[in-house]
């Protein structure tokens, strides 16, 4: 197949053959009267006794063990914007099959015909006891902040928003190696982030906590700014540890003499010419899927050393795939409440690692690569 072929046609005969990608499959069989009897009733009534006493025990016996929530309300679904619970729920099916097929985490799709912030979080809150773990995605910002830190507060499972931490985990994965390949330091790296939404604030916040000062992030109006007064609540927040030199401007603007720039945002944000004004050996992750903020040809053009994008026909291709199946298993084997930085940044390394001599061809496994999940879920399960 070209890199211009199209999977829509071949994507609907599977899907429509399938009729769903995911199905409930027994661990035991039933096929007496005794099976009957000790997996239903009368004997689960004693599990059900036991468990009406002591809930905190429903993972040693039940499907809580092992088992994820992959919640969206529609709102933000890949570049397709708000279509609503029925067009997310393929996407989730295939999050819940990746889960199985990767990690052996049991997943179940749970899409909400409610776009409320607040109804999300108390139906969320309702059915969390059926799960050891909850995957916020495809949720527009702002409001995907406010859920995922009121259903963190409220419950005794880790909750995660896949477009802001998963993300962020393998953008610092690859620009972990990236560095090497360049020869650069965190601490003296100016870093340019397009796009301020859960993916951007995300990397951001990982990337500080990694030791990078420097940050500036741009959104569509512009480099987001102390002295702009159109930004929302979480914007503000961002600032904290953001453009600490107070910088206005464009992106373009922004990019002059930075190290690495972090596309997150839309297509064709910044130019060849963009690129040939940043620093030396510059580091250009266009992750924008599937038409990025700059061609990967384009971006070399200009001079950059290293180029990653969210595509699968380029190298180094950015995907978060390659962390959320291995960060759940950790968190739900190490019995965690919450996801740390500390997590965030082994997890990081962990897949980091997995390329031992990083060139700028490879910079990141594939998601493929059979060692990666245990590494990552080896690496959080550490962090406890």
């Amino acid at each position: 197949m070209t890199k211009n072929h199209s999977f829509d046609e071949l994507a609907l005969e599977a899907h429509e053959k399938l009729r769903g990608k995911i199905e409930v499959v027994a661990k035991t069989a039933v096929r007496t009267a005794e099976d009957l009897s000790l997996y239903y009733t009368p004997g689960v009534g004693a599990v059900s006794r036991l468990l009406g006493e002591k809930p905190e025990l429903a993972k040693a016996y039940t499907i809580k063990s092992n088992t994820v929530a992959v919640v969206s309300d529609g709102s933000a679904v890949l570049g397709l914007g708000n279509i609503g619970p029925e067009g997310a729920l393929p996407v989730m099916e295939g999050k819940a099959m990746l889960f199985k097929e990767l990690a052996g985490v049991d997943a179940f799709p749970i899409v909400l015909d409610t776009q409320d912030e607040q109804e999300i979080i108390d139906t969320v809150a309702r059915i969390a006891p059926a799960f050891g773990g909850i995957n916020l995605e495809d949720i527009a910002a702002p409001k995907c902040f406010a859920i995922e830190r009121a259903l963190q507060a409220q419950l005794s499972i880790p909750v995660v928003h896949d477009d802001q931490h998963a993300t962020a985990i393998v953008v610092l994965a690859g620009l972990m190696n990236a560095t090497k390949v360049v020869n650069k330091e965190p601490s003296k790296l100016r870093v340019v982030i397009s796009g301020a939404g859960a993916a951007g604030s995300g990397v951001a916040r990982l990337i500080h906590a990694w030791g990078v000062a420097d940050i500036v992030v741009t959104d569509s109006k512009g480099i987001v700014s102390a002295a702009r007064e159109d930004l929302n609540d979480e914007k503000r927040q961002l600032l904290e540890v953001t453009n600490q030199q107070g910088l206005s401007g464009s992106v373009g603007d922004a990019l002059e003499g930075a190290d690495v720039f972090l596309g997150l945002s839309q297509p064709n944000v910044i130019s060849t010419e963009d690129v040939a004004r940043m620093a030396p050996n510059p580091i250009v992750f266009a992750m924008a899927n599937p038409q990025p903020e700059i061609l990967p040809e384009d971006a070399l053009r200009g001079g950059a050393a290293v180029v990653a994008t969210g595509r699968s026909d380029y190298p180094n291709q950015i995907n978060n795939v390659l962390v959320f199946p291995g960060l759940f298993k950790g968190l739900i084997r190490s019995g965690v409440t919450h996801v740390s930085d500390g997590m965030k940044l082994a997890a990081a390394a962990a897949l980091a690692a997995v390329i031992e001599s990083p060139t700028a061809e490879q910079i990141i496994p594939s998601v493929f690569d059979k060692t990666v999940v245990d590494a990552i879920a080896r690496a959080v399960e550490e962090v406890k």
